[in-house]
């Protein structure tokens, strides 16, 4: 019972990622480094759409597998727009969006299945497109951090800085580390970018 109650997309949105929390560790850590005034923004693995409020309605998509969470999103934030994933495939048309956002999704895909998005984020992005991705990530320094996000978190794929980044170089893409930080205390995340290296201007 307790499983399939932490598992729907109100517990999620009210517990898992409510506003105060996207605020401070998401939204902050971007407009950091990025302004979206203007851009069109693709949110990768949108989940309940908890990260949407972010962005301007016509200019933010969120895509996910999970129809579910599709549903609850379209219902909760009615002016957004948010599709399903289908046959691994992004309901986008080529050249169309500035940024794809990966809000800690990488580490619920294993490489071999990551690879196939990959290729469709390149298709997807204009040429000056950038891919911005916040994952939990593992440290040897922080042993006890890595106990708690291996015991607590559903992803099974949680990797080193090392491992995303070379998801990415292996599909071609130049990347670059911005920050690394603290979350709550318990988890040690990532925040890096990543280009197609044939727009990466030199």
């Amino acid at each position: 019972m307790i499983k399939s109650i932490t598992d729907t997309p109100l517990f999620y949105k009210l517990f898992i990622r409510p506003n105060w929390f996207v605020n401070r560790y998401v939204k902050s850590v971007l407009e950091e480094h990025f302004n979206f005034a203007g851009k069109e923004v693709l949110d990768f693995g949108c989940g309940v759409g908890s990260s949407s409020f972010m962005f301007r309605p016509d200019r933010y998509i969120g895509v996910d597998c999970d129809a579910k969470r599709i549903g609850y999103a379209q219902k909760t934030f009615q002016k957004y727009r948010f599709i399903g994933i289908d046959n691994n495939k992004l309901p986008l048309q080529t050249n169309s969006v500035d940024y794809v956002l990966i809000l800690s999704v990488i580490h619920h895909i294993c490489d071999k299945d990551f690879e196939i998005y990959l290729n469709e984020f390149q298709r997807v992005l204009k040429t000056d497109g950038v891919i911005l991705a916040i994952e939990p990530c593992l440290y040897p320094e922080h042993k006890i951090g890595n106990f708690i996000m291996n015991t607590l978190d559903k992803g099974a794929y949680i990797r080193d800085e090392g491992a995303y980044l070379n998801l990415f170089h292996q599909q071609n893409y130049a990347t670059k580390t911005l920050k690394r930080y603290s979350q709550n205390g318990l988890y040690h995340k990532l925040f890096f970018t990543a280009k197609p290296t044939n727009y990466v201007k030199t």
